[in-house]
């Protein structure tokens, strides 16, 4: 979903996951709800506005992350960048699609897409000497009008999302920290909440 610029415009970052804290939370997850699995539970809390917490993660920069949604909307599955018309969006600026198990909606990324890029022209590498370096944006992003389907028909709203990203590119004597170097590990991982509207 977010760009890395750099001498190289092949190279991109999108959200990935941050490793130890999201599986962590990933594993909460799990054994809350294998605990829960007798007893049915609804994808999303019907009517009114609701608060719904969310997190991707992932660990490449391929076009899919493993997404978890937790409140009013209770679902997991991927989030997928997209263009408007549902392509993949390889540039990752314009649309994240979540699709969960139970339907699936869109947030409008452009923007948040747009502050990433400008921080990591900025403000990456933080260190120069280990080419590595933290960068963080914070933004509104509204849900995609008309975008939900299944249990998400009709949902409305936005999220405060915030992208972080820590990353490790390679360096070397024969080649230095620049913008164009191949990166060796990152974590990027998109998380906040919001309020929805559903049914």
């Amino acid at each position: 979903m977010f760009e890395k610029p750099s001498g190289d415009p092949s190279r991109r970052a999108r959200f990935a996951g941050a490793a130890a804290a999201v599986v962590a939370v990933g594993g909460l997850v799990a054994v809350g709800c294998s605990a829960a699995a007798a007893a049915p539970h609804p994808a999303a809390a019907a009517h009114g506005d609701r608060t719904v917490r969310m997190v991707a993660y992932a660990n490449n920069d391929g076009p899919t992350a493993s997404v978890v949604v937790t409140g009013a909307v209770g679902d997991y599955g991927q989030a997928v960048s997209v263009y408007p018309d549902g392509s993949i969006d390889p540039e990752h600026n314009s649309q994240l699609s979540l699709k969960l198990s139970h339907g699936s909606f869109r947030l409008d990324t452009g923007a948040l897409d747009k502050a990433f890029v400008a921080a990591m022209a900025s403000e990456f590498p933080s260190d120069k000497t280990t080419c590595s370096g933290h960068v963080a944006v914070t933004q509104r992003v509204s849900v995609v009008p008309g975008s939900g389907t299944g249990a998400y028909r009709g949902i409305g709203g936005a999220f405060t999302l915030t992208v972080a990203l820590d990353e490790v590119d390679a360096v070397s004597a024969a080649q230095p920290c620049t913008g164009g170097a191949a990166f060796l590990s990152q974590v990027i991982l998109i998380s906040g909440q919001g309020s929805v509207s559903l049914g």
